[in-house]
């Protein structure tokens, strides 16, 4: 969670009464991506009043994934839940995804939207354009209007710790596990409280991520492209060959600056295509992890009640989280 101290009493309220009633041990892990708010002294204060909770803190403002999967790798119970911390996935689906899970023998639940009413045209236009993509480029396994809210058993968790990729992008890497999955449906809330980080930006960010790091399809368009464009040119070819016979060849010169800029253009493209997988490559290169882990609040004491009586009482900000609820 990046600035989420606005959302935090209610997240708590309806997290904390979804989890105690599975009547069964539960650890939740809350990751504080850097935030610049009260987040992360208001996340000590409910935690001496909720022991279940695992405050685990990040140096830096490391970015949605990253977050998401230092709170997964971290998670030490038999299945883990990641859920964002706004609220518009809703807590009370955790216990379905448990049932299903365990009556199904499934190691992978996705929580799947029924509906998007509450988005934007724009954005259910955009969502729906990335998950067609998606699933052309990656593969049928990766389901439809799936988010970062899902069911992980042990064993799928172990099986992303032996992945080598730094900022894996979990929402196409775990379909892509092939283990046994099933999907509950549910409907997406309005965000609680506070504001979205997650802008137009980083929406084109991470579909550019999804793309580049999963596929190898860009580079393929480029060359498919620079096929069309030699294609192209030996046709100008010979449209200035038989205009040089007529005598028409000083009015030509549209096509040839047609032609320059086209190749221009697609040289550009390739180019920068090119670009973004050597740049990838050289991330990669250097091998540096995608996060760094500050304090982790289950190598600190037992937690004791000497937060004010209303541990919920915060006031705050915003968007864009990772909490893993790991249920034992």
């Amino acid at each position: 969670m990046f600035n989420e101290e606005s959302v935090l009493p209610l997240l708590v309220e309806r997290l904390r009464g979804a989890l105690d009633g599975l009547g069964e041990p539960y650890e939740v892990v809350a990751v504080d991506d850097g935030s610049t708010d009260g987040t992360a002294v208001a996340l000590t204060g409910i935690r001496a009043h909720w022991p279940q909770l695992r405050v685990l803190r990040l140096r830096r403002n490391s970015g949605h994934q990253a977050a998401l999967v230092a709170g997964v790798l971290r998670a030490r119970g038999e299945h883990v839940v990641s859920i964002d911390a706004d609220l518009q996935d809703p807590p009370e689906t955790i216990a379905e995804m448990l049932r299903v899970a365990r009556t199904r023998q499934l190691d992978i639940v996705y929580g799947v939207r029924a509906d998007r009413s509450s988005d934007t045209v724009f954005k259910r236009w955009t969502a729906g354009l990335y998950y067609r993509l998606m699933r052309r480029l990656v593969g049928k396994q990766v389901p439809a209007q799936a988010g970062d809210f899902r069911l992980l058993s042990r064993a799928a968790v172990e099986a992303l710790r032996e992945l080598p990729e730094r900022t894996p992008v979990l929402r196409l890497v775990v379909p892509w596990l092939g283990f046994p999955s099933g999907e509950v449906t549910y409907l997406r809330d309005e965000r609680a409280a506070g504001r979205t980080k997650y802008p137009v930006s980083r929406m084109v960010g991470l579909a550019a991520d999804s793309v580049t790091s999963f596929s190898a399809a860009p580079l393929r368009f480029a060359t498919w492209l620079g096929l069309a464009g030699v294609a192209v040119c030996a046709l100008l070819v010979v449209v200035a060959v038989v205009a040089y016979f007529f005598g028409a060849t000083v009015s030509g010169w549209p096509s040839l600056y047609v032609a320059v800029l086209f190749l221009g253009a697609v040289q550009l493209l390739c180019l920068g295509l090119l670009g973004e997988y050597v740049a990838r490559i050289y991330t990669a290169v250097q091998a540096r992890p995608a996060y760094f882990v500050a304090t982790d609040s289950a190598d600190d004491p037992p937690p004791t009640d000497t937060a004010p009586t209303d541990a919920t009482g915060i006031a705050g900000a915003d968007d864009v989280a990772a909490l893993a609820d790991t249920l034992r």
